[in-house]
């Protein structure tokens, strides 16, 4: 799993945002409930994962990191 394929669909999403800078997406309302719903679909059809609904939370999304962390733990589960 790549950061720049992850980079690729947040900037497709929110082409606004400096995402490598933000520690804070969700906390400080930088991405809403829509931006996550297509975050969600496009990571789960991109790196053939399942986010289920315990994993929308806040600290997964706050960060590239956190995603490609979660992103990451949800491969190693299939």
């Amino acid at each position: 799993m790549d950061m720049e394929q992850i980079l690729k669909i947040l900037r497709e999403v929110r082409p606004d945002v400096e995402f490598e800078k933000e520690k804070k997406l969700i906390d400080d309302g930088i991405l809403d409930s829509f931006d996550i719903i297509t975050i969600v679909s496009e990571f789960n059809e991109t790196f053939d994962i399942d986010i289920d609904v315990e994993d929308l939370e806040p600290v997964n999304f706050n960060t590239v990191e956190a995603m490609q962390q979660l992103i990451k733990r949800l491969q190693e589960e299939e």
